[in-house]
């Protein structure tokens, strides 16, 4: 009798509306991934500071921390419009990354940091497009927008570091 009784409140309160089984929208998850992003490019650009061994990588890392994190600060707000708690730490995928930077160092952290930067950079520059496009035009459509700059400014620092090895 309790599990059908439970099995019909849960059934219920599916159908009034509980959305723990909705899928985001294109904007929430947009905007969910741009977080984790930028917590994955504050951590590289930490990183860079740190076990970088050129004045350009480690300038570069202190670019990244603070352009992302002011970046972040517009995507929480964002995701907070959107309705959507965000993420407080990047990808497992981003995370793993950030691991095997993490056990480089010197010369050879640089050439890999520089090459994951400018692929990174690539990705997301489409990505951010793609959402500045939505038809939604709302908060994650003019994050996007207002983020495209930075983003583009950073794969071409990280070009120019890449063609300086």
């Amino acid at each position: 009798m309790i599990s059908k009784t439970l099995t019909a409140a849960a059934f219920t309160l599916a159908c009034l509306g509980g959305n723990a089984w909705a899928k985001d929208t294109p904007s929430q998850a947009f905007i969910s991934k741009a977080v984790q992003g930028n917590l994955a490019e504050i951590q590289a650009g930490q990183m860079a500071q740190q076990q970088g061994q050129s004045d350009g990588v480690k300038a570069f890392g202190k670019q990244l921390e603070a352009d992302h994190w002011a970046a972040n600060q517009n995507a929480t707000a964002a995701a907070s419009a959107l309705g959507v708690t965000p993420p407080t730490a990047p990808s497992k995928q981003q995370q793993a990354d950030a691991a095997k930077l993490g056990k480089l160092s010197g010369a050879k952290f640089d050439r890999a940091f520089v090459q994951h930067m400018v692929a990174d950079h690539k990705k997301d520059i489409a990505e951010y497009t793609k959402a500045s496009k939505m038809k939604s035009a709302d908060q994650a459509a003019t994050y996007a927008s207002e983020t495209l700059p930075t983003l583009k400014n950073h794969l071409e620092t990280a070009q120019g570091l890449a063609k300086a090895r």
